[in-house]
């Protein structure tokens, strides 16, 4: 009996807590009671609930609560049960501080609850579903003391209290509803912030989440000291995606001051709008310039999906800086251009060094990845024209080792595949004038492609080059498919197998053009 009386008497330091459902509460922050009212209860309901939390309480065992059927007009004392049982509304108690057998006076309850004034208030939290109910007795003065909120409602309860009993000190229980609450944990858990001597080593236990779901309770109900504390928390620890979303989204629905925020805020926003589109250039052009292969690989395919027009980044980049794209496109170009005369000029003995051959190889892969970033923003149509126009590259094809010059014919395979599955759309001219550069050339280079793919798909470069020759005037079909069949019949499988293609520009051409003539 003495231990028991010892874990009563430390709880009325601290708090009791337990489940009831409250009468139905009004939808007004704080109402003056009607006549079919409780004369000492006050309630109030922010435009939010409190808190807004996707963690949603299901089930009143998951609390740890015990169920009870008690006379709703009995008073619920801390930690006590009365004996008396009678039909009612269903609560839930939690009885863990009555001592195996030990039975309590109705009058010991009612002294328990008014002596000295410790839980004069009871706070009634309403799930959001209607069904779930949490009820504290706490001390006036600690809720007071915490959160300015409470502490007018307190005020004019106490207020309500004086005027019915015409004067006196406005003494009685004062009744608190919190209708709609989201999560009823995260509020009990959010009060009992108010009785820890030490809130942030609680804090610290609660991760990042919860603190989150905490410091939104705590903002509705004005408890500044638990959102510093909080804050504080959440500053100095990292963060998932989820819980950056959460975060910035309690920004968006609630102000704070700058001392408990502004550190939380320096790692979700910039104090600065940054320039997107001069950032990506600088990727764009830090890639082209690395030397490690690895590295080059992993962030080509970091920095394609960031400005990807299927990524979530896409609305940062409107306007993304064609400009400066093709900037970077161009110096690669004149680099692969300077490669080549080194190539070409140097002694036979020094054309097929391996840094060189690398050294293309790499410019190649820039204007490639380059490439795929303008088909993937729709601006790739120039490229066509930039491409077709590379007379000196050209030139050089001619006088170059085949282990060299066939890097020139990957570029072109690129391009042709693009035209031909559709994601590059340009005008008749460009397609031929690039074909008509190029296609020759990549005849002769087709079976180092085969041997040397690199990424390339043998089939789908066929497949598409013949696409692209059936996309021209039936007149220009007909000198590159010529040309393709000298190549084809002398060559073979060193050679693309545009048969298919062939035939049917070989039925456009004749068969259909038999039957207009008659």
């Amino acid at each position: 009996m003495a231990e028991s009386g010892s874990r009563r008497k430390k709880l009325r330091q601290t708090l009791c807590c337990s489940f009831g459902i409250p009468p139905q509460s009004p939808d007004n922050l704080i109402t003056t009671p009607s006549s079919h009212s409780h004369p000492n209860k006050t309630s109030f309901k922010s435009n939010n609930s409190i808190p807004n939390s996707p963690l949603r309480t299901r089930t009143t065992a998951a609390l740890g609560f015990v169920g009870r059927r008690i006379d709703p007009r009995r008073i619920l004392s801390p930690g006590r049960v009365s004996p008396i049982d009678s039909e009612g509304l269903p609560v839930v108690l939690r009885e863990p501080h009555v001592a195996k057998g030990e039975v309590l006076e109705e009058e010991e309850i009612k002294n328990e609850v008014f002596c000295g004034g410790v839980y004069d208030v009871r706070l009634s939290l309403k799930g959001k579903n209607g069904v779930e109910c949490l009820v504290l007795e706490l001390d006036s003065e600690v809720l007071s003391a915490s959160s300015r909120v409470f502490a007018n409602l307190i005020e004019d309860c106490r207020r309500m209290n004086v005027e019915e009993g015409g004067g006196g000190g406005g003494g009685g229980l004062c009744r608190i509803e919190v209708p709609e609450v989201e999560n009823l944990s995260v509020f009990h858990e959010t009060i009992e912030l108010m009785y820890e001597e030490d809130v942030m080593k609680r804090v610290l236990k609660m991760g990042v989440s919860r603190s989150i779901d905490v410091v939104e309770v705590a903002a509705g109900i004005r408890f500044t000291k638990g959102v510093f504390a909080c804050f504080k928390y959440l500053e100095a620890v990292p963060w998932s995606e989820r819980e950056e979303e959460k975060l910035k989204s309690l920004f968006t629905r609630f102000k704070f001051d700058d001392p408990t925020s502004r550190d939380v805020l320096a790692r979700l926003y910039s104090p600065e709008q940054a320039d997107s589109q001069h950032l990506a250039m600088q990727l764009v052009s830090s890639v082209t310039k690395g030397s490690s292969e690895n590295s080059r690989h992993e962030l080509k395919s970091l920095v394609k999906g960031l400005l990807s027009k299927s990524s979530v980044y896409e609305k940062d980049l409107a306007g993304f800086n064609k400009k400066g794209l093709y900037a970077i496109c161009q110096s690669c170009l004149d680099m692969l251009v300077g490669l080549f005369e080194e190539a070409t000029g140097s002694k036979p003995e020094e054309r097929l060094a391996k840094p060189l051959i690398e050294r293309i190889s790499r410019q190649v892969d820039n204007i490639n990845w380059i490439f795929e970033l303008l088909v993937d923003q729709q601006m790739a149509e120039e490229f066509v024209d930039v491409w077709a126009d590379q007379k000196d590259l050209r030139r050089m094809h001619e006088s170059t080792s085949p282990m060299v010059r066939y890097e020139l014919s990957r570029i072109s395979a690129w391009i042709f595949i693009a035209m031909g599955r559709g994601k590059l759309r340009c005008r008749s001219e460009a397609r031929f004038g690039v074909l008509q550069a190029w296609f020759t050339l990549m005849l002769t280079d087709f079976g180092w492609l085969q041997r040397c793919r690199k990424g390339l798909e043998i089939k789908m470069l066929e497949e598409a080059m013949g696409q692209v020759l059936l996309t021209l005037p039936v007149k220009c079909q007909q000198l590159l498919f010529m040309e393709w069949f000298r190549c084809f019949s002398t060559h073979g499988t060193e050679c693309p197998n545009l048969s298919k293609a062939f035939e049917i520009w070989w039925r456009r051409s004749f068969s259909k053009g038999g039957e207009t003539s008659r």
